[in-house]
């Protein structure tokens, strides 16, 4: 997400007042959602404790510095009457309305909240990216959406281990998890969350996620039973064919021993082998590609594509392309199926599995600067209402980002990008921000932005795009202290 160095911009009182009076006009956006005045209050108070200066947001220190009694905060977070589902339609909404794009990525990605304690829903024993190792934490699952210009989470839900939480119902009537939820893998979570948005009207068109969603058959055939193209990241152990390889119907018998039952591989076939043992040598040609330039120098990636045919059970699934890409410094080795027409350039193809950084950029900012990770209820709604409010300071935030960029370059750099993924698998690197640079010696980049229905891209030096480790800041704690006082 895009910060705003508002301290750099000089900003008058009458600026800031225009940033709180923006506030109110978002916030009236989602009155509808609220059965009292007193709810409505409590969310300003709830969005500005998020976005203001304090270092620890949870409810007891946003309470104090609004001069709320804290019970207040906690009953509206877990008790008053407000619908948590009807606000996270009118994000859909409003995202649909101000930044539709034909051309908007679907990027779906996981995160986790380290906690203390066994009493939070959710919270059990599995791989944290926040610690980097298995710890007790708490996994949310989010769904986020990416133009070229803006991008931000329009859904999140909890991820609810089977044995510790789904089916244990002592834990489950504890924390109030209603009957109607059951345990789902993460990526049908996922799956559910993008078949809302778009049935919300979402203009998605390409969606892209890591491993852990691209490697499960039953996601990939469900993001193209919704009408979307992926380009999504797999293990090196799925298996297949660079061609449709020779199957034997049981009907075909050939009037010789036991006639066959099931579809098999006609005897002498070839064997489906990994994605990473396709080509011992030789092999598709590779294209290098100019990725970002960083301090210690350009990132370069190469890649090649072929018609891929998976196999599940030995036997050939879906037809795609498969991709195969690999950084020229550090000889990291990725893989990509997609569903694309085959004839979709590499560029395009290489520019949507970029797009993981977008919910990377939308994880820090969530955690940095709103304390996605800070809450402290335990029950099931106030957590979920929790993720619900917190999409909502997102999304002003990067409304006001997207508002102020347009009268000023904002550009700052950061701190090292390195990690900057905090839900990263162990031994995989976080995916690299497309850009563009370089001269006649860098002839293909990523470009900014695929073109419209797959189309051919404009030529290579058309299009720029700024490098991951270079963003603006949401927001200052100057800057908020200012507002929340005006």
């Amino acid at each position: 997400m895009v910060h705003i160095i508002l301290e750099e911009r000089n900003m008058d009182v009458s600026e800031l007042r225009q940033i709180r009076k923006n506030l109110d006009r978002f916030l009236g956006q989602f009155a509808d959602c609220f059965q009292t005045a007193p709810s409505r209050r409590h969310l300003r108070t709830y969005v500005s404790g998020q976005i203001s200066h304090l270092d620890r947001k949870s409810i007891e220190p946003m309470a104090l510095a609004a001069g709320v009694p804290p019970r207040s905060l906690q009953e509206f977070i877990g008790l008053h009457r407000w619908d948590g589902d009807a606000m996270r339609d009118r994000v859909q909404e409003i995202v649909v309305r101000d930044h539709s794009d034909d051309n908007a990525v679907a990027v779906v990605d996981e995160t986790g909240c380290p906690k203390k304690g066994r009493h939070t829903v959710g919270v059990g024993r599995q791989y944290c990216g926040a610690t980097g190792k298995i710890d007790n934490c708490v996994m949310t699952v989010h769904l986020g959406y990416a133009t070229k210009d803006f991008h931000t989470l329009i859904d999140s839900d909890l991820y609810l281990p089977r044995d510790t939480w789904s089916g244990n119902s002592v834990r489950r009537r504890v924390a109030g998890i209603p009957e109607a939820v059951t345990f789902r893998p993460k990526w049908l979570v996922a799956l559910d969350m993008v078949r809302h948005a778009l049935g919300n009207g979402v203009p998605f068109r390409w969606l892209t996620a890591d491993e852990a969603y691209g490697g499960v058959p039953g996601f990939r055939r469900g993001v193209q039973a919704a009408g979307l193209l992926y380009m999504v990241e797999i293990p090196r152990t799925v298996h297949g064919w660079t061609q449709m390889p020779r199957i034997a119907e049981p009907s075909e018998y050939a009037g010789t021993g036991r006639p066959a039952k099931r579809r098999h591989l006609v005897p002498g076939t070839v064997p489906a082998r990994r994605v990473d043992a396709l080509w011992p040598r030789g092999g598709p040609s590779w294209e290098t590609f100019h990725v970002k330039n960083t301090e210690k120098g350009p990132v370069v990636w190469q890649a090649r594509k072929t018609r891929f045919v998976v196999s599940q059970n030995g036997l050939p699934t879906e037809h795609v392309t498969l991709v195969v890409a690999r950084n020229v410094a550090t000889d990291e080795v990725k893989y990509f199926l997609s569903n694309a027409p085959a004839d979709t350039p590499l560029t395009v193809l290489l520019h949507v599995a970029f797009h993981r950084w977008h919910i990377e950029r939308e994880f820090q900012d969530a955690k940095g600067q709103i304390g996605f990770d800070h809450f402290e209820v335990r029950r099931y709604r106030a957590v979920m209402r929790h993720m619900t409010v917190s999409r909502v300071s997102l999304l002003f935030l990067a409304q006001e980002a997207h508002r102020l960029r347009g009268k000023k370059p904002l550009v700052e750099p950061a701190p090292s990008a390195t990690g900057g993924r905090d839900s990263t698998r162990p031994g995989h690197a976080a995916p690299r921000t497309p850009t563009t640079t370089g001269g006649p010696c860098c002839p293909n980049r990523v470009h900014a932005s695929p073109p419209p229905n797959g189309g051919s891209m404009p030529p290579t030096n058309a299009i720029t795009m700024p490098a991951s480790n270079w963003h603006s800041t949401l927001r200052s704690p100057e800057m908020l202290q200012c507002v929340l006082a005006l």
